[in-house]
């Protein structure tokens, strides 16, 4: 500051009332070991919270680090250094959805009950649709499976009506990518699942239908908890002007999830590294 303003030295100390020895040994003190390896991570920290455009939160973060880098780091370290710097994962409150009750002699039993781990691929697949909006209100509807062993997306897919078609197309996909597949379906209990048409799909590829008992939907826990990512993640960041727009965007974030995106439930891996891995 001295040498900015050009005041002397004896006078900025006087001022604050300590000695010129004391003034000198400060501004020649040495930096920490530990201070400047928390510099360096802060550092890398700030590069990956920008590259993936603020969506990582610490828990992320201590994964990204670990596998990208190589760095083993304290979770309260990490915890600590982005508070200081100010990083936070992008947070939304869930919004409140309301169902359509269907009568009973179309619907399933809770089969899956909330066993949600699997012990192969293609064991387990749960389902949903969610609601999302492009333009100036316009709707789109998002269906998606889910694979319970890999938490890997199996197939998806966007349209501007809600209702069976979309969901067969979902399927269409889903098997066609897993011909051979007979796994236990759940879903909730909306019309597009308890349609004619559907069950009859599903009985033709021998599929065995679970469904959430009505107005619990903790039955239906990980593709709820997906669609929290991915709005949280992905939806809620931007303002999609179209349609299209939309769903590129979807298309590239489900990619990302799928191939590049750590799961602590999955030791870490990607879903495509924990597939990969369980094959060998």
């Amino acid at each position: 500051m001295h040498e900015e303003h050009r005041w002397p030295v004896y006078k900025l100390c006087a001022a604050v009332g300590v000695s010129k020895a004391g003034y000198y040994k400060w501004l020649n003190r040495a930096v920490s070991q530990k201070q400047t390896e928390d510099e360096k991570l802060a550092g890398l920290i700030t590069e990956i919270y920008q590259a993936q455009r603020g969506i990582p939160g610490y828990r992320q973060m201590k994964i990204i680090l670990e596998r990208r880098y190589g760095l083993k780091c304290n979770l309260k370290r990490i915890y600590r250094l982005m508070r200081v710097l100010g990083l936070r994962s992008v947070c939304r409150k869930k919004k409140r959805r309301y169902q359509k009750k269907t009568p009973a002699e179309y619907t399933a039993e809770n089969i899956l009950n909330r066993e949600f781990s699997s012990d192969r691929q293609n064991e387990k697949w749960v389902t949903d649709i969610t609601e999302l909006k492009y333009g100036s209100g316009s709707k789109a509807y998002l269906s998606a499976v889910l694979d319970l062993y890999g938490r890997n997306i199996v197939a998806f897919s966007l349209s501007r009506r809600n209702n069976t078609p979309l969901v067969l197309d979902t399927f269409e996909q889903a098997f066609q990518k897993y011909p051979d597949a007979k796994p236990l379906l759940h879903s909730d209990r909306g019309v597009q699942y308890t349609s004619r048409s559907f069950r009859k799909e599903m009985k033709r590829v021998g599929v065995c239908q679970s469904m959430s008992r009505v107005g619990r939907c903790l039955d239906n826990a990980p593709m709820e908890g997906f669609w929290g990512i991915l709005k949280t993640e992905m939806y809620y960041l931007y303002h999609f002007e179209d349609y299209e727009t939309l769903r590129k965007t979807i298309c590239a974030y489900i990619d990302f999830y799928n191939n590049d995106r750590y799961q602590k439930k999955l030791g870490c891996m990607t879903p495509a590294e924990f597939i990969a891995a369980s094959a060998k």
